[in-house]
């Protein structure tokens, strides 16, 4: 990829803490290298009606107003859709070495297991992401709903790696 990114924030919310409930922050490892750390205390069932989207956005100021919508986000699908295609083509590739999340070879059989997820101090490796980002500022949305509605929202900066 010729990219690369500093997390500028991430924010997670939930409607029902006793069913999802997520911590959610920014690491800085050293003068200029951050991670993201997050732990997710999962207590309930998803089911076929538990659907899962991600918007993400661009912007070259950073200014909230000038956020466009980018071709490349997730539409709205069920959550076991959603666990064959972007997680596991992307989103595990990219933080599956810093985490306990559920891996799977080829397709996952239902339930999620319940328990606690971390991710600590992850840094993503930038696997099944595009590999040409336009320089400046990417808020990613990720909205789940269902039995309990949650999700998070970071705040990327990307900026052209010289090789």
């Amino acid at each position: 990829r010729n990219w690369d990114y500093e997390p500028v924030s991430l924010a997670s919310f939930t409607s029902d803490e006793s069913l999802l409930k997520i911590d959610a922050k920014v690491n800085r490892l050293g003068r200029a290298d951050f991670a993201l750390t997050v732990a997710v205390d999962w207590n309930y069932d998803a089911d076929e009606n538990t659907m899962v989207k991600a918007d993400a956005y661009h912007c070259t100021s950073g200014d909230e107003s000038d956020y466009k919508l980018m071709p490349f986000s997730v539409p709205s699908q069920p959550f076991f859709e959603f666990l064959n295609g972007f997680y596991k083509d992307a989103f595990i590739k990219n933080v599956g070495h810093c985490s306990n999340l559920i891996q799977f070879e080829d397709k996952f059989e239902p339930p999620w297991p319940r328990g606690v997820y971390k991710m600590d101090k992850c840094v993503a490796t930038g696997e099944g992401l595009p590999d040409v980002c336009p320089e400046g500022y990417y808020k990613i949305i990720f909205n789940a709903t269902g039995q309990v509605n949650w999700g998070f929202i970071l705040v990327a900066r990307v900026t052209a790696k010289y090789i």
